[in-house]
């Protein structure tokens, strides 16, 4: 039972909506000017399909496209990498060159649609394909809109898809700062994610936490770098997941934007307003989906869509309910994304501004996140910040046990989950999932070959060799990437070379 004592002095913490410290939400009409962006996180197999699939959405009414890149790609190997097989288009998209960024892309107008794209470890190269294409297509640089993940430390906790050290890595980060600022005005450099973390297990409180810290760890970077905080924090932006616990997800949000207001205000002397904001894209709960009974999981879909809105996220991606058995099918897709729409053109919530404002529940459990949150950020100060408790294996165990807890929980039944360990039965009715094209693998290296074969190696050879200079000085890097990935340089002869220079991290456990 909440009452007034629970919240105490809720109109002084929580301020007005657009006004800091943001508890409320960033803008002052939030979804009365604006709906969220809403966003299919879709890519698989070659880059001819996913293109079919981008336009089947964008046709269907997705506001925004959201990339997932196969294994591979994400790991710096190019499509007929020994490491790669197998994985060749299995849980994304195959990239290996400009070739198959330009297929990707194909009859998407890139001045009308922005993009995210889920990369972290080979994301400036990402990046700068993306910005190639746009500039065949004769789109303007401060037209080109979209978002790279770009968030390196928490694959070092949660992922896995790491490729060089942290140090390095982070000189990446910084680097696509700098040259946003320079090159891609309105481009997000970074969307520092929670999402991969409460997936593997955190609790909520761990989310905001660790999400935060590493947020500081990159904005005291770039400062150490000798950018100025106003120039790359507006462009700063967050990714967290949505669980199925309603309330605690709606304040989780609510607490998250306080803390980062006051962090970029206070410790790091933020004073345009937007460097304080903390916008933030959503994606529903992945470890939350059943194969059990995998139509429960529209249901699930739809509450956790719903507390992302009501916590004011700026942009959505709704998991379609057969991914726990495959990629997602068309209709699966389609009805995830009706799901936005039914939200946002239907339930009236998005009528007013953060509708669960005043809730003497709401506003206790977002000071409560709030200040566990804060408990654990002092903590981590305490070791050196995130990099150090990365390095140490201290958060990444945090995170392994609060998902084993998690676990017990389920098995003991003490965590209902319907379908699972309550109202479950033997017979199953099945469910049609996406096949995969056994012989992609096949083509997608072929292409490769082709793209090789055709290009000029003198010109290739060259920009690398300046990628390798300029990655054992202390220059930008995005420039000779994008000299070399515009002759056709393959993101895996790219990734070599920095992996020559800087090494290949080895994780160590406490």
């Amino acid at each position: 039972m909440y009452g007034p004592g629970s919240a105490p002095d809720v109109a002084a913490r929580a301020g007005a909506p657009g006004e800091y410290p943001f508890t409320r939400a960033i803008y002052p009409r939030m979804y009365r000017d604006r709906l969220w962006t809403m966003r299919q996180y879709a890519g698989f197999g070659s880059a001819e399909e996913t293109n079919e699939r981008f336009r089947y959405l964008l046709a269907a009414g997705q506001t925004g496209l959201s990339v997932a890149f196969d294994l591979p790609t994400q790991m710096g190997y190019d499509s007929d990498h020994p490491k790669a097989s197998a994985e060749v288009g299995r849980v994304g998209v195959a990239i290996d060159s400009l070739a198959d960024m330009e297929i990707l892309f194909d009859r998407i107008p890139l001045a009308d649609v922005s993009t995210s794209m889920t990369i972290n470890a080979t994301a400036a190269i990402l990046l700068l394909l993306y910005q190639l294409v746009a500039e065949r297509q004769g789109v303007p640089a401060d037209a080109v809109t979209g978002t790279t993940q770009n968030d390196i430390l928490k694959e070092y906790t949660a992922r896995g898809t790491y490729i060089y050290p942290p140090k390095p890595s982070m000189r990446l980060v910084t680097d696509s700062f700098a040259y946003c600022h320079s090159e891609l005005p309105r481009w997000n450099t970074i969307s520092i994610s929670g999402y991969h973390m409460r997936e593997a297990g955190s609790t909520a409180v761990q989310e905001v936490a660790f999400t935060l810290a590493d947020g500081i760890a990159y904005v005291q970077a770039a400062v150490d770098a000798g950018l100025s905080v106003d120039d790359f924090g507006p462009r700063l932006s967050f990714f967290f997941a949505c669980h199925m616990n309603f309330f605690e997800e709606v304040a989780k949000f609510r607490a998250a934007r306080r803390l980062w207001a006051e962090i970029m205000k206070e410790r790091f002397a933020a004073e345009n307003p937007r460097s304080m904001m903390l916008r933030f894209h959503t994606q529903t709960g992945g470890a939350t989906l059943t194969a059990q009974q995998p139509e429960n999981n529209i249901v699930r879909t739809t509450l956790e869509a719903l507390a992302a809105v009501l916590g004011g996220t700026q942009s959505l991606h709704t998991n379609s309910f057969d991914e726990a058995l495959s990629l997602p099918s068309e209709k699966a897709a389609t009805i995830a994304l009706r799901t936005q729409q039914l939200i946002g053109f239907e339930s009236g919530v998005a009528d007013s501004v953060d509708p669960l404002g005043g809730s003497w529940l709401v506003e206790s459990l977002t000071d409560e996140i709030e200040e566990r949150a804060r408990d654990y950020l002092g903590r981590i100060d305490e070791m050196g910040g995130a990099v150090e408790a990365i390095e140490s294996g201290w958060m990444k165990q945090e995170i392994e046990e609060a998902a084993y807890g998690i676990v017990k929980q389920v098995e003991s039944g003490e965590r209902p989950v319907v379908g699972v360990n309550r109202f479950a039965h033997a017979d199953e009715e099945l469910v049609d999932i996406e096949p995969l094209d056994p012989k992609l693998e096949v083509r997608q290296v072929a292409r490769l070959q082709d793209v090789r074969g055709q290009r000029d190696q003198g010109a290739v050879d060259a920009a690398l060799t300046s990628l390798r200079e300029a990655a054992q000085g202390k220059d930008n890097l995005l420039y000779p990437m994008r000299e070399a990935l515009a002759a056709y340089a393959t993101l895996g002869e790219v990734s070599d070379v920095l992996r020559e220079v800087f090494g290949v991290y080895e994780p160590r456990s406490l």
